[in-house]
């Protein structure tokens, strides 16, 4: 058989090929001849055959019937054969494969070799690809090895015993007696190789860690004369002293002084000095001084080295290198909450990264200015923010008005200036925010009273030059349908008041129900605004044929509503004044429960009732407070209940074990409501005759000097009960006067 061909002369012929198909065919044809050589047991030329066999499969091609012939080569005595053969099984074999234990004794006699190099094919191999197994049987030969006096087989001795630690950790104490001296070698390698050892053992057991603090004066010792060493070629880059060693050893310092305050103390001097003599012009002074910032934000450092620590990642921020920058933000994200002040003095820096190119630092350079916003400098930073809005990505207008409205919600100085920010968001980026920021705007503007006029006339001019934007539309609808009379009669203040009458409008609203921009929704809050706006002006037939209009469109929403408005008109034309009068303020409260005190910008509503120092309630003795919550009672006075005993649930849920299941002559009057004059009352008791009757008493009290008109009263009960229709009614409140109506619900 004629000798095959070398892999120089494979690798030339497979890079003259033209198509991905003749190369496929080139390595096919190669394939086939060493498969015959494997055969045919040829020792001569198996390791040519397996190095062409390594080659091809670097390319991507299918190699694994050659493991057994890198068995056979690492059983060879040449040390070409076993460096070949050692090589292919790290590349070919893992632990997954049961193959590679056939290994372990081969491996083992070559531990014991005594050839160094040889030696050290063997620690490589095992620390790259040995298995739990193989790792429990070697590891005796590795701790040996670790011993040792000779530099070359000590390092990967070193490396062998991480990897023989991390597959099996309760290992881990045979190598520490041999632990004791690694520190005290003078070759770099046994010393990097033993920070890493030192490293794994310390991450991986509290003890080790323990046991291993005691270690810190010798590290600082080396660190030190790596930065007081004069040039040594065999250790320099870039006019640094082996900065592999120096990075490995910050590692390890930072784990060994994380929560301890003697390891900490004992190494500030050291890290003042790597942060003060390292050059930063070349990358691998970078990689030192953000190794030893990380050092000083992970340990108890002053508070002296840790503003130095920022003003290094400060430095970075200006740094041409996009990923410098990058890992300095980064670190400083992860720093702002400890050292916001620090932080604080490169805001300008950090603002400018907004306007980077690179995508990934524009992302952390806002989520930076988010976390730098406090109640100083939230008008300079709002403004920044607000112009990056404009010109930044649609992958950014999202978070960064979501950032914007929590900020603006939590640092405002101004209610003014809250509602002029939001909207400023919603007509820069409406299309993008979240779902909850119409509601919070609205009642934001529902509970800024003296903005009423402002805010209406601001969002009237936005709409009129773009509608494009649903979010702002929705609360420009809303906000006209609320206070169109102001609009109209242009009692603003704070800013130049327009002339507008009700049929321009009624006009823009229209537009809106017919626009091909407009979403169902918007849709739903123009027909509700018009329908708001009959009771404002005067306008009022105009706004019927509009509404008559959209109770047959094909959408079932806005049909529903114009049917009910309609229904509105014709038959509870008395009522609509009422049920369309403007909304009172929203309060966030919880249902049942004390809450604080309602706060705007921290501005505290002098309207809102202080509930603060009520006492607590317990979920049972509140059932009589969600029938309360059912007809709107807003100043709800809590219920002590007597106990009583337990019993099944009934279907009814709340109200019927309000109402049926409990002794009603345990619960004594409330007061539902008492606010501006007028105080209504409630008292329960069981109707003698049928037991299944409950009696609900509401007394309504007016104390006020001048007559409550249009004094509405409803009620409102789940379908289970029934009670009276006769009992929605308008009444009038004389002064003094007091009326009581019955609610008789039948269960």
């Amino acid at each position: 058989m004629p000798a095959p061909i070398r892999l120089r002369e494979l690798i030339r012929t497979i890079r003259t090929a033209r198509t991905q198909a003749e190369e496929r065919e080139m390595i096919q044809k190669e394939c086939a001849a060493i498969r015959s050589s494997f055969r045919e047991e040829d020792n001569t030329y198996r390791c040519r055959n397996v190095a062409k066999l390594l080659y091809m499969h670097m390319l991507g091609y299918p190699a694994h019937f050659g493991q057994l012939e890198c068995l056979k080569l690492i059983a060879s005595q040449k040390f070409t054969d076993k460096r070949i053969g050692y090589l292919g099984a790290m590349l070919l074999l893992d632990e997954r494969q049961d193959v590679h234990l056939l290994m372990t004794n081969c491996i083992k006699n070559d531990l014991n070799h005594s050839t160094q190099y040889v030696q050290g094919l063997s620690l490589c191999t095992l620390g790259c690809m040995g298995s739990s197994e193989m790792c429990r049987d070697l590891a005796g030969e590795v701790e040996k090895l670790l011993k040792t006096s000779n530099s070359y087989l000590r390092k990967k001795a070193a490396l062998c015993a991480v990897h023989v630690i991390r597959k099996v950790p309760e290992l881990m104490e045979m190598f520490l007696p041999a632990t004791k001296n690694l520190l005290s070698e003078k070759n770099h390698g046994v010393l990097h190789t033993s920070v890493v050892l030192l490293t794994e053992m310390c991450e991986r057991s509290p003890d080790m860690l323990s046991h291993f603090r005691k270690l810190v004066p010798q590290l600082v010792r080396i660190l030190k004369n790596l930065i007081m060493s004069g040039y040594s070629p065999e250790h320099d880059v870039s006019g640094i002293s082996d900065p592999f060693l120096q990075v490995r050893i910050l590692r390890l310092l930072r784990i060994l002084g994380k929560g301890d305050d003697d390891s900490s103390e004992a190494m500030n001097d050291i890290l003042a000095q790597v942060a003060t003599n390292t050059e930063t012009s070349k990358n691998v002074g970078n990689a030192i001084l953000y190794e030893t910032v990380l050092t000083i934000m992970d340990i108890k450092s002053e508070s002296g080295l840790r503003v130095l620590a920022i003003n290094i990642l400060g430095r970075f921020l200006l740094n041409n290198d996009k990923n410098i920058r990058y890992v300095a933000l980064t670190s400083l994200l992860k720093t702002v909450q400890t050292d916001h002040n620090a932080v604080q003095r490169h805001r300008s820096t950090i603002v400018d990264c907004l306007k980077d190119l690179d995508v990934s630092i524009k992302r952390r350079a806002m989520e930076l200015s988010f976390a730098l916003v406090n109640g100083n400098n939230i008008r300079g930073m709002m403004k920044e923010l607000l112009y990056f809005l404009d010109s930044c990505d649609p992958d950014f207008k999202a978070d960064c008005a979501s950032g914007i409205f929590l900020a603006a919600e939590k640092y405002a100085p101004s209610k003014r200036w809250h509602i002029d920010t939001v909207m400023r968001v919603l007509t820069t980026a409406g299309s993008y925010v979240r779902d909850d920021s119409v509601p919070n705007l609205i009642q934001l503007i529902t509970n800024s009273v003296e903005m009423h006029a402002y805010t209406v006339q601001r969002l009237y001019k936005a709409l009129l030059d773009d509608i494009s934007q649903q979010p702002l539309v929705q609360v420009a609808s809303w906000c006209i349908g609320e206070y169109g009379d102001l609009l109209v009669s242009g009692q603003c203040e704070e800013e130049e008041p327009i002339q507008v009458s009700e049929d321009e409008v009624l006009d823009v609203l229209e537009g809106l129900l017919v626009s091909n921009l407009s979403t169902p929704v918007t849709r739903a809050y123009s027909l509700t605004a018009i329908m708001k706006l009959s009771t404002r002006f005067s306008s009022v037939n105009r706004i019927k044929k509009v509404v008559s209009i959209y109770g047959s469109s094909i959408d079932v929403e806005l049909q529903q509503r114009a049917v009910e408005y309609n229904a509105l008109f014709k038959k509870y034309d008395h009522m609509r004044p009422a049920l369309l009068e403007r909304m009172p303020i929203m309060e966030k409260t919880a249902t049942n429960g004390p809450t604080d005190i309602a706060q705007t910008n921290g501005e505290t509503d002098s309207t809102i009732l202080d509930t603060k120092h009520l006492p607590s309630i317990t979920h049972p003795a509140s059932q009589a407070n969600d029938l309360l919550d059912l007809l709107g009672g807003n100043d709800v006075v809590p219920v002590i209940q007597t106990t009583v005993p337990t019993k099944p649930a009934s279907a009814g849920g709340e109200l019927l074990d309000l109402l049926g299941d409990l002794s009603l002559t345990g619960i004594p009057p409330m007061t539902a409501y008492n606010k501006n004059g007028l105080k209504i009352e409630f008292t329960f008791e069981r109707s003698n005759p049928s037991p299944n009757i409950a009696v609900i008493t509401i007394h309504a009290t007016n104390s006020t000097e001048a007559d409550m008109t249009e004094f509405v009263f409803q009620a409102a009960v789940p379908k289970v009960c029934s009670f009276p229709s006769r009992l929605v009614n308008t009444f009038r409140l004389h002064n003094p006067q007091s009326i009581s109506a019955c609610l008789i619900s039948i269960l």
